[in-house]
């Protein structure tokens, strides 16, 4: 027998000290005072009871694990469901988009062909009547051929006059470009009379005009 306070009776017993106090309440432990201390007379033979240990994995827990996998794999398939239709989708925009530009092409082309007969009517009635044509005869023509071009929607051409002046060129610059646009033979520019007029969007003079 060996007598212990209540706190290393309680750590012995691996029990709470209120434990320990019920159990000398109900004398199913023995204790004592000494100088005004209670005491627990404690049988070291008999072992303090260890505390459960278990490494198996409760059943509750396999069926939670066993959830959690199932909606685990429910989810990825479902993402990939979804990565699947994000894609389908992609690729009918991209194929509206295609489609929807060949059609501007082919609408804008036609109207440039229409555009282009009308000037080459034009041009060619003028080089025709040119000889016997009085200046205001020719100023008419380039009037007319102007009311053309502001009544086509198409059109993006404009006088290679009004194209330069607004860019803001020197007088030494904008000689020397408007020397080469006279010496130009090619189909990025339309004379009428006197007049040059050109089509800024549709083609490229960056060889003729340097800021």
């Amino acid at each position: 027998m060996k007598k212990m306070s209540v706190e290393e009776a309680a750590e012995f017993y691996s029990v709470s000290k209120e434990a320990i106090h019920n159990r000398i309440r109900r004398g199913s432990i023995e204790s004592v005072v000494e100088n005004g201390v209670k005491l627990v007379v404690v049988d070291e033979k008999v072992k303090a009871p260890q505390k459960r240990t278990s490494s198996a994995k409760p059943f509750a827990n396999d069926r939670y694990y066993k959830y959690l996998e199932e909606q685990n794999a429910k989810l990825q398939q479902r993402v990939e469901t979804l990565e699947g239709e994000t894609r389908t989708l992609r690729d009918q925009k991209e194929q509206m988009l295609i489609e929807e530009k060949e059609k501007l092409e082919r609408i804008y082309k036609e109207k440039d062909e229409q555009l282009k007969n009308i000037l080459q009517t034009l041009s060619t009635k003028f080089m025709l009547n040119a000889p016997t044509q009085e200046p205001e005869l020719i100023a008419q023509e380039e009037t007319a051929f102007e009311a053309e071009l502001e009544e086509s929607s198409e059109s993006e051409m404009v006088s290679l006059k009004k194209y330069l002046k607004s860019l803001h060129l020197s007088e030494k610059k904008l000689e020397k470009t408007l020397k080469k646009f006279k010496n130009l033979d090619d189909d990025r520019v339309i004379r009428i009379g006197k007049k040059i007029y050109i089509d800024p969007i549709k083609y490229d003079y960056s060889d003729l005009i340097k800021k």
